[in-house]
């Protein structure tokens, strides 16, 4: 946001006996903390595009509006110290420095003899200080040393001109052929030794009004010697300017001659004359004590003036329509409160805080007259005539006062405190309301109104009688008889009021915060608000002009309203030109509005206020890829980079209000509903995938339409791996991988499926072969004799208990064979039923002990079945049986994590002793059991993946001191469940 300093200036009539006052005038400065490359400004120019240049001791800067842009040499500068610029019609600027080496930008882009061998040049250090076009377009150049410079777009080259010398004076003579890029030369003499034919005019002779001598010097350039204004042409020399006979003693530096004002500026100050070229005789001092080296007026109409020393001072085209008066130029301080035009007399009643009445006459002079405040603060809210003679009635917090045009001070005529309002009747007779009374006439005859218990705001008189009342609740009526009475009608009335207008037969109703009401015989027929277009629901004032027009005065401008057809017409702001949005007081005389404000007054013509509806111009500024930028041409192409964000900065051209420059942007083509708004200058697109784009975008400033947009057409080429072939490549490679991964899926499943099937076979022979291992055919036999052994001894009632017994273990035996999993319980219980029927056929001759630790009690597990029982069988026929004497057997389960323990330990013969004493057969059939139990393992594990275990130990052989026996230890997979 650039700094605006605003700056109204006071011109004395004891400087100069043609100085007055002047009208003030808004002025922005711009300098180095806005982003102006220095304070010391030599010259400016406006490109083709719109930009403004600045030359500098270190650069040119580029402006916008809103933004510098500072070329360096860095930049592509032949030298940072730029002394001149100039733009000619092939749109390039050119800069010239103090090592004469010619260098200008074009397309974004500065071009020097490093990068343009069209522009190397031997320049001798000798600065150029003239710029001419042809009518080829060819450019020439005059340096410092006298040599002419050609440059026709293929080289730069010395020439002469003519057959007597080229001087200055030579390409101005030869108007037919060169024109001059600046509007101005400064010379140190105009006689011109080469053309003795020319007419030198030492005196004006023919009026500045004059169109036709107008029309000459705006068509031809400009010499500027010592402070005489020349118009130059090949016949003669005419002064129309002479400092002297204006006041102006030093050197004019600069001259701009705007529509019909001149422009001067001096090594001491810039002076305006209005309307110079329409006879006007006023001169207006402005920047005194500044040094001023350009005055440039733009296509808008904006002045530029650049300074040694003080940066570049804008003052837009807009402010030549409004007068500014503040407490630089005259008024006793900004704050104006009120402000009346005496149509009798002329004068202009301005009134302040603290008391304080500017009145100023036709001729500018303004006199200051102050009335008591020693109560308070004592604004001046309002001031009205008295219907005879000329005097004014004033009215401020702590009184009224009356007063007659040449009188040194005002007289009180009332002293009270906290008046809110007065109003005259229409037969001429005064009411003021305080916050608690009315008063009536001169002589103040009082209404005591502290029974409303409510705060009075205003008044507005129907008759001499009636009356309505504004108060801080709502809206009062009094016919004259009896205190006044509330409207109640509608609840929007029971708000808070600041003023009140009765207009032919209507009250309009400006509230705190609701906006205006209108009402007709106490009913609301119309109720303006923002979201009617008023620029503001506080309402600080109402004026009405007597001529339809009724001006609200918020605090965020001012609305006029058309009151015969209750239509909003406009809203004035300070982006129209006032001094502030918070607006104290109007009124007009004749064309002009008078508009009293916290930061001064402003007047206008209000039927002719400027209003800018150009839209601004749109302009590329940088592309960014990735890590790059690019210059930003209408066409960009680019490979696509993975994860790079695309950013495209830009700017619009606009001197005027350039904060309120909004944007609108394309991306889908799609112009009917596809616009993005936004304030920002920069599009950001994080993501943009390779194809064919078109970005639009477009501008408008305040209370213009939008622009034409501006086009980018952005191609993003895919990479190898994006293009068709590549894609198709890889959607093959893709078809293929997922052929093959069905393949071997499948395969797995089939292959699956067959070693299950081969699983199940196995586990089916096993268990066949288990079933068949596990009871041992003599086991069978035995029992039976051991059977018929107790029915042969008589003992047929222990036979039955065997038989029985033995049968139910054969029975319990083939149920188990045929499960994959039976509970440890099941199974502990079908082993003690077998260990028995041994113990018996065995006649006692061992006993037998099952231990299971506690943790084995907290679960249901399930164990393969038919794997425990051949060791116990191993036990008591190789261990226990040859054994001299009783035996022991001791069972063992634990819980190894998801595994069962199991050890089996016997007290007897031991394992090697067993083998040396076993038959080859019985050998065998050991061998083929205990092989079996580690098949089955084996088979478990590939299936579930638990790896089980068989260890035989010999006790004698293995440490176990000298204790005899078998310890078989084996680890089987289970299942295990709460």
């Amino acid at each position: 946001m650039q700094a605006i300093r605003y700056i109204t200036l006071l011109i004395f009539c004891l400087a100069f006996s043609r100085i007055t006052h002047a009208q003030g005038l808004v002025i922005r400065n711009y300098n180095v903390k806005d982003g102006l490359a220095n304070a010391t400004v030599y010259g400016a120019v406006q490109d083709a595009d719109g930009f403004i240049w600045f030359a500098t001791p270190t650069g040119a800067s580029k402006f916008d509006g809103k933004r510098f842009r500072n070329y360096t040499k860095k930049d592509g500068l032949t030298d940072n110290d730029v002394i001149k610029l100039a733009a000619d019609s092939r749109g390039r600027v050119w800069f010239f420095t103090n090592n004469g080496k010619p260098a200008y930008y074009s397309k974004q882009s500065v071009h020097n003899e490093e990068n343009d061998s069209s522009l190397r040049f031997n320049s001798k250090s000798q600065y150029i200080q003239y710029a001419f076009e042809d009518k080829a377009r060819v450019n020439w150049f005059l340096n410092s040393a006298g040599s002419v410079i050609r440059y026709n777009g293929r080289q730069t080259s010395l020439d002469k001109l003519g057959t007597s010398g080229t001087d200055i004076f030579y390409f101005l003579k030869t108007d037919n052929v060169f024109r001059p890029l600046q509007r101005s030369l400064n010379l140190p003499g105009i006689k011109d030794s080469n053309n003795t034919e020319q007419k030198i005019f030492l005196n004006i002779a023919f009026p500045v009004q004059q169109p036709a001598f107008k029309e000459r010097i705006n068509k031809h350039p400009v010499i500027i010697t010592d402070n005489v204004l020349y118009s130059y042409t090949p016949k003669d020399i005419v002064p129309f300017f002479k400092g002297q006979d204006w006041g102006i003693t030093e050197e004019i530096s600069t001259i701009c001659i705007d529509r019909d004002n001149l422009w001067i500026g001096s090594q001491r100050a810039l002076y305006l004359i209005r309307d110079y070229f329409k006879g006007e005789k006023k001169i207006s001092k402005l920047l005194d004590n500044h040094y001023i080296t350009s005055i440039l007026n733009d296509r808008d109409g904006n002045i530029w003036i650049t300074t040694y020393g003080d940066g570049v001072y804008h003052i837009p085209f807009k402010h030549f329509y409004f007068g500014y008066f503040d407490n630089t130029n005259g008024l006793y301080s900004h704050s104006v409160y009120s402000v009346f035009k005496d149509q009798r007399n002329g004068l202009l009643y301005i009134g302040e805080n603290a008391g304080m009445l500017n009145t100023m006459d036709r001729e500018g002079n303004i006199h200051r007259l102050t009335m008591d405040s020693t109560l308070g603060r004592n604004s001046i809210f309002g001031i009205l005539p008295l219907p005879q003679g000329q005097e004014v009635l004033i009215g401020t917090d702590n009184g009224i006062y009356q007063y007659a045009p040449g009188y040194k001070k005002p007289k009180e005529i009332l002293n009270m405190k906290a008046v809110k309002d007065m109003e005259m009747t229409p037969s001429g007779k005064l009411r003021v309301v305080t916050r608690s009374k009315i008063l009536s006439g001169l002589d103040f005859k009082p209404t005591d109104l502290a029974g409303l218990e409510t705060l009075i705001t205003s008044i507005a008189c129907i008759s001499d009688t009636a009356y309505y009342l504004g108060t801080g609740s709502g809206l009062y009526f009094s016919n004259g008889k009896g205190l006044p009475y509330p409207i109640q009608q509608d609840p929007r009335l029971s708000q808070s009021i600041k003023d009140l207008q009765w207009i032919d037969g209507y009250l309009w109703i400006g509230t705190s915060d609701q906006g205006i009401f209108v009402l007709k015989n106490n009913q609301i027929i119309r109720h303006f608000k923002v979201s009617d277009r008023l620029v503001s629901d506080i309402c600080q004032q109402l004026y009405y002009d007597g001529q339809g027009r009724l001006y609200v005065a918020t605090n965020r401008g001012v609305s006029v309203i058309d009151t015969k057809e209750r239509v909003l017409v406009r809203n004035i702001t300070s982006n129209d030109g006032l001094m502030s949005d918070d607006i104290r007081g109007l009124c007009h005389s004749g064309d002009t509005l008078f508009v009293a404000t916290s930061n001064g007054l402003c007047y206008f013509s209000r039927d002719h206020i400027p209003v800018d509806t150009i839209p601004p111009t749109v302009y590329l500024n940088i592309i960014r890829y990735g890590d790059s930028s690019f210059p930003a041409y209408p066409y960009f192409t680019h490979l696509y980079e993975r994860g790079s964000t695309f950013e495209v900065e830009f700017g619009a051209i606009a001197y005027d209000l350039p904060e309120l420059v909004e944007y609108q942007y394309n991306f889908s083509n799609d112009t009917s509903s596809g616009w993005v708004t936004t304030m920002s200058n920069i599009i950001p697109y994080p993501k943009l995938q390779p194809g064919e784009y078109k970005l639009l975008i477009r501008a408008r400033k305040y209370k213009s339409n939008w622009s034409e947009p501006v086009a980018l057409n952005i191609s993003i080429l895919p990479q190898w791996y994006q293009e068709w072939w590549a894609r198709g490549i890889l959607v093959l490679l893709a078809l293929l991988s997922v052929i093959l991964i069905l393949r071997y899926i499948i395969g797995r499943i089939k292959g699956g499926e067959k070693r299950k099937t081969e699983y199940n076979r196995r586990i089916a022979e096993l268990e066949a072969k288990a079933l068949t291992n596990q009871m041992n055919p003599h086991f069978i036999f035995n029992s039976l004799n051991s059977v018929q052994h107790l029915i042969l001894e008589k003992e047929e009632k222990q036979a039955l208990n065997f038989l029985a017994d033995f049968a139910t273990l054969m029975r319990q035996m083939l149920n188990n064979s045929r499960k994959s999993y039976i509970s440890l319980e099941d199974e502990i219980a079908f082993l003690a039923r077998y260990l028995e029927l041994e113990k018996i056929r065995f006649a006692n001759s061992f006993v037998y002990k099952f231990e299971m630790s506690d943790e084995l009690k907290e679960y249901t597990v399930y164990i393969p079945p038919m794997l425990i029982q051949p060791i116990l069988e191993n036990a008591i026929k190789h261990g226990l049986a040859p054994k001299n004497g009783s035996g022991h057997l001791l069972v063992k389960l634990e819980m190894h994590g998801d595994l069962l323990y199991c050890a089996v330990d016997d007290d007897g013969i031991g394992w090697e002793h067993a083998n040396n004493i076993k038959s080859g057969k019985l050998a065998k059939h050991e061998s083929t059991a205990l092989s079996v139990i580690r098949e089955r393992l084996q088979i478990i594990k590939s299936f579930n993946g638990s790896v089980g275990k068989l260890e035989i130990i010999d006790k004698f052989k293995s440490g176990f001191g000298n204790k005899e026996g078998t310890l078989v230890e084996i680890l089987i997979p289970i299942v295990k469940m709460l």
